[in-house]
């Protein structure tokens, strides 16, 4: 008898659907499309005892098979929690849970370091995830990236291995909405910049949800640099406080900061040098302190943390280096998905800088990221969907450089290698400011074909 429904046949979806029917919940999903691909996975799980329903939309008469007997519906995060659908279903005390609740309640007997914020979430994710391997702590990532949290449980349960020591956890706004119950034993919140405003309505609404997660961890760090985050300090009691900048961020003082001379510093003494990460950018030293702080919260000693932080190899799409063409170093910054990440990636990068940029535009404050294109950049070659409303935004902050626009991203790398050459720059980065959803089915695919186009122009030199 299903009393479960799950909403969606992504990546999430799927692993929740898995999970329940394997920790004996029977479950059926229903998902609105309809391919081959889906189809593939249906019959998938089909095989193992799942009802799937395909072109079934979030209505509430595709529920209506195991209406008299559904007691919970999971959805995946890109469906908004308020769906009037939804809201139907709690009126009729269906309880409604994200994916992430459901891995949460087969993973909770684990200790989590739940990751949020707008920006630097999968950069802490990661490197934190390294940092505690590296030192013999079983301590593997997941959530927002990679492998979903019910991927995970899931494969836990059936190779029956050792529990891992701690789950490294990113956790996006939409996840965190619904899954309230997820506490954290380390909760880390890197940065909080407007961001999917159409999803949530006000920054308000989206810092609260944020703010939510770490309120029910045990331990707290927060990112003083930033200045939202700085701005909420007052109305904190206890956690840990990290700045790259000064060791009194707006006159408060920090637990763990960078001083003149270059050091990771706590309270007492000097830990290690900050060179120790060798990723560019003021904004990976503060995800460099956050990760320190985490680490040392869980037992580490500096000298382990700093041989961590050496041997790092980078996160993929996020300013990851692809080497030479011709004079210009190329970074794959296919990450950067709003005008904050695009401004601090930015600031990253040896000028002049050639950049591509474009995809699905999001609400946001874009003057930053103006601001570092004016400083930075020499040429931007625009792509996708949103080129028209770039180019726009662009040109009204008088921008003096070259400034093309081309309908995908093979073509806008042509463009962008001639301009370098030309130009003679230093830096070819992309760093889109916007979705992938125009064009690809997430920003790593996206990433990964930006690669594969550079890599052509390389061997092609070659």
């Amino acid at each position: 008898m299903v009393q479960t429904v799950v909403v969606g046949l992504g990546r999430s979806g799927e692993g929740a659907a898995r999970l329940l029917q394997a920790t004996g919940h029977p479950v059926a999903v229903i998902d609105s499309g309809q391919s081959e691909q889906l189809e593939k996975k249906a019959e998938g799980l089909r095989q193992q005892g799942v009802e799937v329903q395909l072109q079934a939309p979030l209505a509430i008469d595709s529920f209506r098979p195991w209406l008299d007997q559904l007691q919970r519906v999971v959805i995946s995060p890109g469906i908004p929690w308020d769906h009037p659908t939804l809201e139907d279903l709690r009126q009729r005390d269906v309880a409604v849970d994200g994916e992430m609740a459901v891995a949460w309640d087969a993973l909770k007997h684990i200790p989590w370091v739940g990751i949020t914020g707008t920006n630097g979430k999968t950069t802490v994710t990661h490197l934190l995830s390294h940092v505690l391997s590296q030192a013999g702590l079983a301590a593997p990532m997941g959530g927002n990236m990679g492998v979903s949290a019910a991927e995970m449980a899931l494969t836990l349960q059936q190779e029956q291995t050792c529990a891992p020591d701690w789950l490294v956890m990113e956790l996006s706004s939409y996840q965190i909405e619904a899954a309230d119950r997820i506490r954290p034993r380390i909760g880390i919140w890197t940065t909080l910049t407007p961001d999917h405003l159409e999803r949530h309505g006000t920054v308000e609404a989206y810092r609260a949800i944020k703010r939510g997660l770490l309120e029910r961890s045990d331990h707290a760090i927060f990112n003083a640099d930033d200045p939202d985050l700085r701005q909420q300090r007052q109305s904190w009691t206890g956690g840990t406080w990290v700045s790259a900048e000064s060791a009194r961020p707006d006159g408060q003082p920090a637990d763990l900061w960078i001083n003149g001379e270059g050091w990771v510093c706590d309270q007492s003494q000097p830990l290690f040098p900050a060179e120790a990460l060798a990723m560019p950018g003021s904004h990976n030293r503060q995800n460099l302190l956050l990760v320190t702080a985490a680490a040392l919260q869980i037992g580490l000693s500096p000298a382990s943390i700093e041989a961590g932080l050496r041997f790092f190899p980078g996160v993929p799409h996020r300013l990851e280096p692809l080497g030479r063409i011709r004079n210009a170093q190329v970074f794959n910054d296919s990450k950067a998905t709003n005008y904050d990440a695009a401004a601090v990636g930015l600031k990253a990068m040896q000028g002049p800088v050639v950049v591509l940029a474009g995809g699905s535009t999001k609400q946001g404050d874009a003057s930053g990221w103006l601001e570092e294109l004016n400083r930075k950049a020499c040429a931007v070659v625009l792509f996708g969907a949103g080129a028209e409303e770039l180019h726009g935004l662009i040109t009204g902050a008088n921008f003096t450089g070259e400034l093309t626009r081309r309908t995908d991203l093979t073509s806008a790398v042509k463009e962008a290698v001639r301009s370098a050459e030309a130009l003679g720059a230093s830096s070819l980065l992309l760093s889109p400011a916007c979705a992938s959803f125009d064009q690809y089915r997430d920003f790593e695919a996206r990433g990964d074909h930006f690669k594969q186009l550079i890599h052509q122009v390389q061997s092609g030199l070659s």
